[in-house]
């Protein structure tokens, strides 16, 4: 029976956020979250169980909302590697759930990281 894509995404989201909380030494999360018409990310901090900073193409003040293309990741990407210098922090670890890294969530990543975060 062949797995269905959802099975599959859930599959290799679990992988990722296993693996990643072997190695995360205690860093905060910066969690991205795609859907087919918006996209987020928000950075957590799994000890305290807070979320530190987010940011989103639903936001108004963005004008965004409703797109979903590399640009928008890319502008998204910047915001939060800026929210997350005026929380206090420099490094995170990424994590792509079962997204694949590639196109929009990559450019989401290389916009935070030249944005000053270090993922």
């Amino acid at each position: 029976m062949a797995n269905s894509k959802r099975t599959l995404f859930l599959k290799r989201r679990l992988r990722v956020r296993n693996k990643l909380r072997k190695v995360n030494a205690g860093r905060p999360r910066l969690s991205v979250h795609r859907s087919n018409k918006n996209i987020s990310v928000q950075l957590i901090d799994d000890v305290r169980g807070v979320t530190l900073a987010s940011a989103s193409t639903l936001e108004k003040d963005l004008g965004l909302v409703g797109k979903n293309n590399v640009e928008a990741a890319t502008k998204v990407g910047a915001v939060i590697a800026e929210r997350a210098k005026k929380a206090g922090v420099e490094e995170a670890y990424f994590d792509r759930g079962g997204f694949l890294f590639h196109g929009k969530v990559k450019a989401l990543a290389d916009a935070a990281r030249e944005g000053g975060l270090k993922i």
